[in-house]
């Protein structure tokens, strides 16, 4: 399951991190297109996760089950990091980086996770899709990214498709609201990942990202424990396996491509989403919802869409 880890570390092992950052920041705005597919697969296979956890929350605290995902996913990829790098499993390198972005990244899983326990898989996604939105400007204003016309109107598309299926105007639930500060955490945690990302291995960043994740979550697992009945042993593991592989996939992504270039590409779970919420919680799209998605796929289209005779090499030409 860990294939994506050897697609992302085009480089010879033995290099590791020696990489000099300059040299890993123009490997990565070079190929802009794997960049773009392997997000393309990390967003495909997170509303699997989702999916689960939703199934789980009929019988289980969302927050034993945040914890169990991370527990989970820490017992898959440690024993992959110690045989790879033996027994030098964790990036060496900003460390403070690292731990924020999973500072986020817990904070805004937990959020989602109290999201979908009450509303629909696609509802929950499409409240959290103001992440992407914001995570652009972050891009411009912290990385130093350019905005390129391509970039503006893929994430105007995405937005406005989040915003059709989303409907405002009637009353907000607070699952909706928790799913908006999960969006507002998964922004931060884009632009912690674009940092952390540029020098370290992505197995060696999803190890210590596992690991930090379940200590974290451990308090609130220890106040909502519900032993794990036999037949929803497979779920939870299936929950942190998936979780692992999608990860692995979203972090070697920013290796290749930029925050901004990468962001409207979450909108590709918001499809996964209703597609789960449609044949497992029997969630009927409406009309708005396949509006919506229409208009989110168009975003998606313009990032893979390229002007012939531009030198797709140079850097904020992706």
């Amino acid at each position: 399951m860990f294939a994506g880890s050897s697609v992302c570390c085009t480089r010879p092992l033995s290099l590791g991190t020696g990489y000099m950052a300059t040299t890993v920041e123009s490997e990565a705005r070079a190929r802009p297109t794997l960049g773009i597919v392997l997000m393309a697969a990390a967003m495909l296979s997170i509303p699997l996760v989702d999916g689960i956890a939703k199934y789980l929350s009929a019988d289980y605290s969302p927050l034993f089950i945040a914890w169990a995902r991370y527990a989970v996913a820490s017992a898959v990829v440690l024993p992959v990091a110690a045989i790879r790098y033996k027994g030098e499993i964790f990036p060496a390198e900003r460390r403070a980086s690292h731990m924020l972005r999973t500072v986020f990244l817990v904070t805004g899983m937990t959020l989602y996770f109290l999201s979908i326990a009450t509303v629909p898989l696609a509802t929950a996604v499409s409240a959290y899709f103001v992440g992407p939105v914001i995570a652009v400007a972050l891009a411009a204003m912290v990385l130093k990214e350019r905005l390129t016309q391509r970039k503006l109107a893929s994430l105007a598309l995405g937005f406005t498709g989040a915003i059709v299926i989303l409907r405002p105007g009637g009353d907000i639930e607070p699952g909706i609201l928790l799913a908006l500060g999960a969006g507002l955490t998964f922004a931060l945690y884009l632009i912690a990942t674009r940092q952390a990302s540029l020098v370290s291995d992505p197995v060696k960043t999803l190890a210590f990202q596992c690991v930090v994740g379940m200590v974290l979550l451990t308090p609130q697992a220890i106040l909502t424990w519900a032993t794990p009945a036999w037949d929803a042993v497979m779920f939870f593991l299936a929950l942190g396996a998936l979780s692992a592989f999608s990860h692995v996939l979203s972090i070697a992504a920013f290796r290749f491509a930029e925050a901004s270039t990468l962001s409207p590409l979450v909108y590709l779970e918001l499809l996964g989403s209703t597609a789960i919420g449609y044949l497992v919680f029997k969630d009927i799209p409406q009309g708005s919802t396949i509006a919506g998605a229409i208009l989110i796929v168009a975003a998606g289209l313009i990032l893979l869409k390229r002007p012939s005779g531009v030198d797709q090499s140079r850097p904020g030409k992706c």
